[in-house]
């Protein structure tokens, strides 16, 4: 613990930049490595789901990403459930340079009404496609529409926010009870974004199938600058595992998935998450530079365009690669922004693990 002043402590908290991995005295063949990855009923080719963000998730690029081996979520509040055929205003958006204008001009086209009967149009076209996928909803928004969701036959309902607690404590509304409300659905939940021990602990009690950890993608940065709040990612990550292991024992067996959710844009950045105790990590930033990515580049979370307070950023990326060779190759890149599982595979390889479960005990060392 640190001193700051004479009234408060803190202590040091690390992000993904301040660790790396150590090797072991032991290899592995990269043919040994299984990266194939369990939450709840559902088993994926590898620990990897795609972000709902509108930028990169489309009902074609979710399906995609559940053809390759992953788990791609749609935003369920976003552009494909307010415009019957949103591609005009994502064409509009990206011809828009100035980033005040473009966050000015989504706060006006994310004004248009949510229609309930596109949340089942684009659900229903991707239960068609026979992959697995999840819906994603704020907690604002989840009461009024996770009914729908789950008769659509969504594998998992994500209910994702910058910062969600267990329960939402007002005077003034008929505030969101997690621990309750998840109690009521007859499908699994994965919530979010939390970034400490004891709200990662009250949301595995609530009865989620995976946490959130992180605040989610260009979010960090600016959350910090606007709100003030941040907690760097290992740190976050590691606080979050800790509370899996308690909570696993407090349940008799009860295991709750830990994914990482935020500062993550690299291949390394997966691996290390890993590495600090993440069961799976959700990825944004790869996908923006796909060439199939509805953003052409550009890329954006819900919190660029809240209405009266934004607080994320509309970044710009070069488009790279297909989707597929992002995912799993081949590379053409070495700076880790293809490949993804290859990469991954090649880590677990490289320091002696042949799994995700054992690899999560590797050790660490800050640079």
């Amino acid at each position: 613990m640190y001193d700051i002043g004479r009234n408060k402590r803190a202590e040091k908290a690390f992000g993904l930049d301040d660790v790396a991995i150590v090797p072991t005295r032991r290899s592995r063949d990269i043919d040994d490595v299984d990266l194939t990855w369990r939450i709840d009923a559902v088993s994926l080719d590898f620990p990897l789901i795609a972000a709902p963000m509108d930028s990169v998730m489309s009902p074609e690029t979710v399906i995609e990403v559940g053809q390759l081996g992953g788990l791609g979520v749609l935003n369920l509040e976003g552009l494909w459930t307010r415009y019957e055929n949103p591609m005009p205003v994502f064409d509009e958006l990206a011809q828009l340079r100035d980033p005040l204008s473009a966050i000015r001009r989504m706060q006006q086209v994310y004004s248009a009404p949510i229609k309930p009967e596109l949340i089942d149009a684009r659900l229903a076209q991707i239960r068609e496609a026979g992959v697995p996928f999840a819906g994603s909803l704020s907690p604002a928004r989840v009461r009024d529409h996770a009914d729908r969701v789950v008769k659509a036959g969504v594998d998992f309902l994500v209910i994702r926010g910058t910062t969600v607690s267990a329960q939402h404590v007002s005077t003034t509304s008929n505030a969101l009870d997690l621990k309750e409300f998840i109690h009521t659905l007859d499908v699994p939940v994965i919530v979010g974004g939390c970034a400490n021990y004891n709200t990662a602990l009250h949301l595995m009690r609530a009865g989620a199938a995976g946490i959130l950890v992180g605040f989610g993608g260009g979010a960090r940065r600016a959350t910090r600058n606007v709100l003030g709040i941040e907690v760097p990612m290992a740190t976050a990550i590691s606080d979050a595992a800790a509370a899996r292991g308690d909570y696993l024992d407090e349940s008799g067996g009860r295991y709750v998935a830990v994914i990482a959710d935020g500062s993550i844009a690299r291949s390394g950045d997966i691996a290390k998450s890993l590495a600090c105790g993440a069961d799976a990590a959700m990825v944004g930033v790869p996908f923006a530079r796909a060439t199939e990515a509805p953003g052409q580049g550009y890329h954006w979370g819900p919190e660029a365009w809240h209405p009266t307070l934004s607080r994320g950023l509309r970044d710009h990326f070069d488009t790279i690669a297909t989707l597929e060779e992002i995912l799993i190759g081949p590379s053409s890149s070495a700076d880790g922004s293809m490949n993804l599982v290859g990469a991954l595979r090649r880590t677990l390889a490289s320091v002696g693990y042949t799994d995700v479960k054992s690899f999560q005990k590797a050790e660490l060392i800050l640079v």
